[in-house]
């Protein structure tokens, strides 16, 4: 049987996203354009919400006072984080005291465009999106697919592992360790939380980071090896699997 530590040890879920992916925030004045708001929709004369939308703009606000704004780039068509996020996160400000912190930052930084103020503005807006994710992980609330994962007790440890040395030669038994269950159990548990097998989620994950490093300006062998994959060979057949065109094209996209 294989049992747990009794002391449970921390696993930083958003590293490898954060490392493999470029988070950018630009200041986008009073909201046009922006997917990041901070606002007033109780007339407080503050800031009494956040509302982030990974994918795409925010549309509606009546009724509230935009105070800053932001358009974040976290490689959105690239990032299976982002892609796994909800539509839109809201959070009330007044539940949320270390955001209100930050948010009365950003605000009073949108106001005084002060020197430095438009990187200031920028890394705090960073900042509050991070911690918007790690929020929305802690609540759990997501029945299945990557957040689910990351958001699981005994699961999130071995996707931790995955994330963070894809190159790895990873064993089903290896990461059932990671995870404190028995193969048959871990098989099971993994693809009903996740929505796919392991050995499929890694191959996924491994071709999402190759795309982002593609991208970038490194070679096909390059990002083969990077990523975990035995010879150029294998991965341009996996890519082109998925993707429906070689890496090779992928490697020309802006």
């Amino acid at each position: 049987m294989i049992e747990r530590s009794g002391t449970l040890q921390k696993h930083d879920r958003l590293a490898a996203f954060l490392k493999a992916y470029a988070l950018r925030a630009d200041y986008r004045g009073h909201g046009e354009g922006a997917n990041l708001l901070i606002v007033d929709g109780e007339d407080a004369g503050g800031p009494t919400h956040l509302i982030y939308r990974p994918r795409s703009a925010v549309m509606s606000i009546e009724g509230m006072t935009v105070l800053a704004a932001a358009t974040i780039d976290f490689s959105e068509t690239l990032n299976p984080l982002v892609g796994a996020l909800p539509d839109e996160l809201r959070f009330s400000l007044a539940l949320e005291p270390q955001l209100r912190g930050l948010a009365d930052l950003i605000v009073s930084e949108s106001i005084d465009r002060s020197c430095g103020g438009g990187t200031i503005h920028a890394r705090l807006c960073e900042v509050i999106v991070v911690l918007a994710i790690r929020k929305s992980l802690a609540v759990g609330t997501i029945n299945a697919g990557l957040l689910a994962g990351l958001a699981h007790r005994d699961l999130h440890p071995c996707l931790v592992a995955m994330h963070e040395d894809p190159a790895r030669r990873w064993h089903i038994g290896d990461l059932a360790g990671i995870a404190g269950m028995k193969r048959g159990r871990f098989i099971d548990t993994f693809t009903k939380t996740i929505g796919q097998p392991p050995a499929a989620y890694l191959t996924d994950w491994r071709l999402a980071l190759a795309r982002a490093q593609l991208r970038s300006g490194r070679s096909v062998k390059a990002v083969a090896a990077a990523v975990g994959f035995g010879s150029a060979e294998a991965f341009s057949r996996s890519f082109s699997r998925k993707h429906g065109y070689p890496p090779s094209r992928e490697a020309m996209a802006p």
